[in-house]
């Protein structure tokens, strides 16, 4: 595979800000298939961004799967252009934790007059950010104007995405690009306490498991405790989707186990999984496949999804025979409500289906594709009929059912997040910052969190209960699925980032209290012996505001903050005592925080006074 080479003519290069560019992205990359020599990188922005492995990777990555198991049917007409979009997810060399997201425009053209009938190319935009609120859009604007002006288009779009301002995770953004503004919402930071969305919130959760919606509430299961997950679909597009909107379902919990949106043989860990022997633990993972080959190879993955519908264009729902209980499928009776009768009706025709699915497997995909959920496991959570009933079907239009794809994963997204966010209630109390009590002094040290014990836990949770909210929709074993969740790979790196944030949002809060604070009242009620350890106390949250106003991490009141704590400890040394006051000044750093008094000189071996001012920063 070549070096990429400088895809940016010098004028457009020297506008584009590439620290700026950083922020948001990595590069921008144009890659050719070759039937004789593969996958080629032709152009990137920067030129040296991707390391040789990472082009590597990416390039493999940005196509669709050549053992895929949908083929598109030969075109109709002369020639034919066909569009897609997916994204994938690979390990970063930079660090084991990383990760390299890609977002893919994809066009294959069929045509009689091309050497061997057509081409295929990708245009693609790598980050270190999962934003495909983003960078979908980007890409669409991106990639049409590479196939029209070439490579000068990668440095001028690189261009107007490094005038951007920082991200702003959480929080809603609008930027320019072009003579258009994208107007998006960021995926919240890892450490918000509370977020109002989820990673890939802007996923089609309804559209990618339509057929499988009764399926759902043990798809969440499976995801919220961290099993091993092999999901497979007919396209990169329909594949990536459907990954994007299960990490999606467990908001406001952050998925931890490692997913990959489009997973290929070409993946760097693809030789590592493969090489387990058969009957061992497959590590936690969410894969996206295509190529059917993984239903063989990588058979160890107890939990297999299938999904999507294979088409030339995009998924589109058409009718279909009655499908077994065991694949969940919601049929379509017309626009408005989705029939929901037919899951809850009991057939001897939906029992052989059940029992011949599963005895099949899923290497019955290798013959016919068809949504279903092959997995042993039993769900604690029953599926919520009431929130299925709510959903609109919305016939076969294109335009109406983008349309109420939207209202439906809002119904969805709203559920499941409920759902996700009272699971998770529990842990609330070994979560929450602690505020000074009336009366009290906020200068002593905030107490501790409470310390977890997953035992302790357990055995409270038991004899409390889960709460209304599960309590109707849980059946009785719903402990275990706590039990597993604690063992799971998504509870510590949660709790711990949760248990983080609340302990600076204590220190906030403590600190708010001691700016609020009335010093003179506080310390009339005081014994001497106390009013020495507010002093103490006192002296050691200056000099820790001192140290943070001069290394410039204390934020905008910063300098407020000091101003305030050393009238405090001026406040609180003119009522101490000479004696004391003597003893206080021993300390020389102590008393270099004062400003000695010309009428204390006179008091011999003392270097201040009584009555003492401190020292300005």
């Amino acid at each position: 595979m070549n070096r990429a080479r400088d895809s940016a003519a010098a004028p457009a290069s020297s506008t584009a800000n590439l620290v700026a560019l950083r922020r948001w992205l990595i590069a921008l990359c144009t890659i050719r298939f070759d039937l004789e020599r593969g996958q080629i990188i032709e152009d990137s922005f920067p030129s040296d961004a991707l390391s040789a492995d990472a082009q590597l990777h990416i390039a493999f990555s940005s196509f669709p799967d050549s053992m895929s198991q949908h083929h598109h049917p030969p075109a109709p007409r002369r020639s034919s252009i066909h569009d897609s979009i997916f994204s994938f997810r690979l390990p970063s060399s930079s660090s084991p934790s990383s990760f390299l997201y890609g977002f893919v425009f994809n066009r294959r053209r069929q045509d009689d007059r091309l050497p061997r009938g057509g081409d295929q190319r990708s245009v693609v935009i790598v980050s270190h950010s999962p934003f495909s609120s983003v960078f979908r859009p980007v890409l669409q604007i991106l990639a049409p104007l590479y196939f029209d002006i070439g490579a000068t288009a990668l440095s001028l779009v690189a261009s107007h995405v490094s005038s951007w301002p920082a991200p702003l995770l959480g929080r809603p953004m609008e930027l320019p690009i072009g003579n258009a503004a994208l107007k998006v919402l960021l995926p919240p930071s890892p450490d918000d306490p509370s977020p109002s969305h989820g990673l890939f919130h802007d996923s089609d959760l309804f559209a990618s498991f339509r057929g499988l919606l009764l399926n759902l509430w043990m798809l969440w299961e499976l995801l919220i405790i961290g099993e091993p997950i092999l999901l497979v679909a007919p396209s990169p597009p329909q594949c990536s989707e459907a990954v994007a909107a299960l990490v999606s379902l467990v908001s406001p919990l952050l998925y931890s186990v490692d997913f990959r949106p489009y997973f290929t043989i070409h993946d760097p860990d693809f030789a590592r999984l493969n090489a387990l022997p058969e009957g061992a633990e497959f590590p936690p993972m969410l894969l996206g496949v295509t190529n059917l080959f993984f239903l063989k190879a990588l058979k160890n993955i107890p939990h297999v999804i299938s999904v999507g519908i294979p088409s030339p264009g995009p998924a589109k729902v058409v009718p279909s025979p009655p499908r077994s209980a065991s694949t969940g499928n919601v049929r379509s009776s017309g626009p408005g409500r989705l029939n929901l009768e037919q899951l809850n009706k009991f057939s001897p025709l939906s029992l052989l289906n059940a029992m011949k699915l599963r005895r099949e497997g899923p290497l019955c995909l290798m013959n016919e594709h068809k949504e279903a959920v092959w997995s042993s496991y039993a769900a604690t959570t029953k599926p919520d009929t009431a929130v299925l009933n709510r959903l609109v079907d919305a016939g076969m239009t294109p335009r109406v059912e983008e349309s109420m794809s939207v209202v439906n994963n809002e119904i969805l997204r709203r559920h499941f997040m409920e759902l996700t966010s009272n699971f998770l209630a529990p842990f609330g109390p070994y979560l929450r910052p602690t505020t000074p009590s009336e009366g009290s002094s906020p200068f002593v040290n905030p107490p501790p969190l409470p310390p977890f014990d997953a035992e302790e836990f357990l055995r409270g949770l038991a004899a409390r209960g889960p709460g209304k909210f599960l309590s109707k929709r849980m059946r009785s074993n719903w402990l275990d699925l706590y039990r597993r969740f604690l063992k799971g790979k998504n509870f510590m790196p949660w709790f711990q980032r949760r248990r983080a944030a609340a302990e600076q949002e204590q220190q906030r809060l403590w600190r708010q209290a001691r700016m609020n604070t009335e010093i003179q009242k506080l310390i009339s009620k005081m014994s001497e012996l106390e009013i020495v350890d507010s002093f103490n106390a006192i002296e050691r949250h200056l000099l820790v505001e001192i140290q943070l106003h001069q290394s410039g991490n204390g934020g905008v009141d910063s300098a407020k903050a000091c101003q305030k704590l050393k009238g405090d400890l001026q406040a609180v040394f003119n009522v101490l005592p000479k004696d004391t006051q003597q003893l206080l000044l021993v300390n020389p750093k102590r008393a270099s925080l004062f400003q000695s008094n010309p009428e204390l000189r006179k008091h011999p071996g003392h270097p201040s006074e009584s009555t003492l001012s401190i020292l300005p920063l």
